[in-house]
């Protein structure tokens, strides 16, 4: 039952996360972010919930892998899995709440490096949970390119 835990906490983490996030970004999301210039590549709204949940899903088992490895890592691996939640988090504050793309450029610009850093370092863990970061990864690169356009079209905000 122990293992179990060690999955189903970091993902109910995740998830309780992207819910403070949704609920503190929702007025900027009605009342802001629709009026800006976006990228023709900008996905439809009904996307992102979709990602976002199979993406705290894969974040939450990929901290369960490292968790129950055995691993003398496990450690260091999981600070940086808490920190980069952490910063994905406060994205959402910088960016939609704060309704500043600088802000949000400079923090996910940190959010990339963490991700990188994090499956890097538990790929000599469990290869799995390195993996299981691979999808976020590439979601993450892809909202740096949202992100980064929005402030070229739409100025620093603030």
């Amino acid at each position: 039952m122990k293992k179990v835990w060690a999955y189903v906490l970091p993902t109910l983490l995740c998830f309780a996360a992207g819910g403070v996030a949704a609920f503190l970004q929702s007025d900027s999301l009605r009342e802001w972010y629709p009026y800006l210039n976006k990228p023709a590549l900008t996905p439809p709204n009904v996307v992102f919930p979709i990602a976002w949940s199979i993406i705290y899903l894969f974040m939450g088992i990929s901290a369960g892998r490292v968790l129950t490895s055995g691993s003398s890592r496990r450690r260091g691996v999981m600070w940086i899995w808490y920190v980069q939640l952490l910063v994905n988090f406060l994205w959402s504050i910088l960016f939609f709440t704060l309704r500043s793309p600088l802000a949000g450029l400079v923090d996910i610009l940190l959010l990339d490096g963490l991700v990188i850093w994090y499956i890097a370092s538990s790929a000599r863990v469990r290869a799995s949970a390195a993996w299981l970061f691979v999808p976020y990864l590439c979601w993450v690169l892809f909202a740096t390119y949202l992100n980064g356009y929005i402030l070229l079209m739409n100025g620093p905000g603030l």
